[in-house]
């Protein structure tokens, strides 16, 4: 059974778009759906994580707003980070779902139980996910891997 819901951001969480201003980012959108289904996984007494190798001021309030605690930012190396949960929680890695879209997921993919990326997501990552979402990152995506989980029974 899974026991944590990794999530990366840019992509994935988001459409991947940036909107900067003169004085750096200052806008990302969230699909609400998505924040359903993350409400769903705390039903579930399931973790949701966010791993993300960006930085940014506006991360912190979305996920105070989804109660999710463990938000990590900035990370170079998301498969330490994965390995450091994994421990914390003492879970095995195969315990873990990832949903991500870029070549800095697909370590962090490899190790985890159940993979899952948007219909936008890198060729690379297409080919090793376990479940592909008919929506693209930040339309609904998230949500959709969040009900595969829940009706094949993986939480």
């Amino acid at each position: 059974m899974i026991k944590i819901l990794v999530m990366d951001v840019d992509g994935t969480l988001t459409d991947g778009k940036i909107y900067c201003g003169p004085h750096g980012e200052i806008m990302k959108a969230f699909n609400v759906k998505d924040g359903m289904g993350i409400i769903k996984v705390h039903s579930k007494n399931v973790i949701p994580v966010i791993i993300t190798g960006r930085e940014s001021e506006i991360l912190p309030y979305r996920a105070q707003e989804l109660n999710i605690t463990e938000t990590y930012q900035g990370i170079n190396n998301k498969a330490e980070k994965l390995k450091e949960l994994s421990t914390h929680y003492n879970c095995d890695l195969s315990q873990i779902a990832y949903i991500g879209d870029d070549e800095n997921d697909l370590d962090c993919m490899k190790m985890c139980g159940v993979i899952g990326c948007p219909a936008d997501a890198v060729d690379e990552v297409i080919k090793i996910s376990d479940f592909v979402s008919n929506k693209n990152g930040g339309e609904g995506a998230v949500r959709e891997f969040i009900d595969y989980l829940i009706n094949n029974n993986k939480f």
